[in-house]
């Protein structure tokens, strides 16, 4: 017994001597992460005044930070500052908010005070509430729009500017993670409709990598948000093989707002090149702060043995195209396709996943800019309308 009584004592000695190196750790952790951001971060020229934004409840959310949770808030805050929806931490709580676009069914924008519905996610519980583009986000949890969006950002202790208000407005129409959303939308200057939606991160839908479909000689390949998943690569190669020789091919991308790895979209263009080809153009801003020297350079896409068609496909876009979707788009206009839709999500550059320290709290930093072949900003890419 009084062994055990000793071992116990040990062990609780140790352990309040970890838990306060571990909460040093911590605080350490917070500390360097704005160091981080400005040495990484490949957008300032996207931040007022080209630097990160401050404020004095920032600062002291910092400087409390003791323990994992708290350098977790502190990182969801710090990166919300940021206003760029690629900007994430790598773990998060349950009542979070959602990640836009990937949890996110409403595409808000912002005009002079006016929040207004720009896009609606097929399948999803807002476009089963009959809301549709065009109408207008009036309030959300009973607040008008206005006044939350301004909220969101007295929070963090910063003003407002259209950027921050348009990326605000996305964010609250996605709601928290672990609750409904109760918003209220109009529809052409009509009476305002008091809606409950489930947050996305409950609606749960089991989905092949990809859908074939189509009629006649003309063949569609639909991607689930899939580009993520190496898998998917065998079964696009399994798609295309089947299809007819004669057959027009469509490639649908407006449900890859999770955006993917680029192995997965090498491996779809690589059908479509008989040669080494540019795809997109990447840039590395840190290199360029830390030296003086700018770094750039083009990726390419290279052919696959015996997988190869000579017609290049349609591509259909739009604003559930995100990140490396996003990349596919401006890959295949590079080789000349035809890419049609709406706007597409717009994530800002290359995402570097990036520890804390030895916290085990990760951060998704956009720290390439990434372009067109001919420089124009991935995210400003603007596709053909549909005929």
């Amino acid at each position: 017994m009084r062994y055990r009584l000793g071992l116990m004592c040990m062990v609780a000695a140790a352990l309040a001597v970890a838990g306060a190196a571990h909460a040093s750790d911590y605080r350490a952790a917070a500390r360097s992460l704005d160091d981080t951001i400005r040495k990484k971060y490949a957008y300032f020229d996207k931040l007022p005044g080209g630097i990160l934004p401050e404020s004095k409840v920032l600062n002291a959310e910092r400087d409390r930070v003791a323990d994992r949770n708290g350098l977790l808030h502190y990182a969801e805050d710090r990166l919300a500052s940021l206003a760029d929806h690629h900007a994430i931490t790598g773990s998060s709580f349950a009542d979070s908010w959602a990640v836009v676009p990937t949890y996110a069914d409403l595409w808000v924008v912002e005009q002079n005070g006016v929040y207004t519905i720009d896009a609606v996610r097929g399948s999803s519980p807002a476009a089963a509430a009959g809301i549709s583009r065009g109408d207008r986000l009036i309030s959300v949890g009973g607040v008008p729009t206005a006044a939350s969006v301004a909220a969101f950002w007295q929070d963090l202790g910063l003003g407002l500017t259209p950027r921050r208000a348009a990326y605000a407005a996305r964010v609250l129409a996605a709601g928290r993670r672990d609750r409904d959303r109760q918003l209220g939308v109009q529809h052409s200057g009509g009476a305002v409709r008091l809606l409950t939606l489930p947050s996305l991160y409950t609606v749960h839908q089991d989905r092949p990598l990809l859908r074939r479909g189509g009629v006649g000689g003309e063949v569609t390949i639909k991607f689930n948000n899939s580009l993520g998943d190496n898998a998917t690569i065998a079964a696009f190669d399994q798609e295309l093989a089947e299809r007819g020789p004669k057959d027009t091919l469509t490639l649908d991308l407006r449900d890859t707002p999770s955006g993917g790895n680029s192995t997965v979209a090498r491996a779809i263009l690589g059908w479509f090149v008989d040669r080494p080809r540019g795809y997109q153009i990447h840039n590395l801003p840190e290199e360029e702060r830390a030296t003086g020297i700018a770094r750039q350079w083009v990726e390419q896409v290279l052919p696959r043995a015996g997988k190869h068609l000579d017609a290049l496909p349609h591509v259909l876009v739009g604003r559930w195209t995100g990140s490396m979707g996003e990349g596919l788009a401006i890959g295949f206009a590079a080789l000349g396709a035809h890419v049609r839709g709406d706007k597409m999500a717009g994530l800002n550059g290359a995402v570097e996943d990036i520890e804390l320290g030895d916290t085990g709290v990760t951060i998704k930093l956009p720290t390439e800019r990434l372009m067109t072949v001919t420089g124009q900003p991935r995210e400003d890419f603007v596709p053909e309308p549909v005929r």
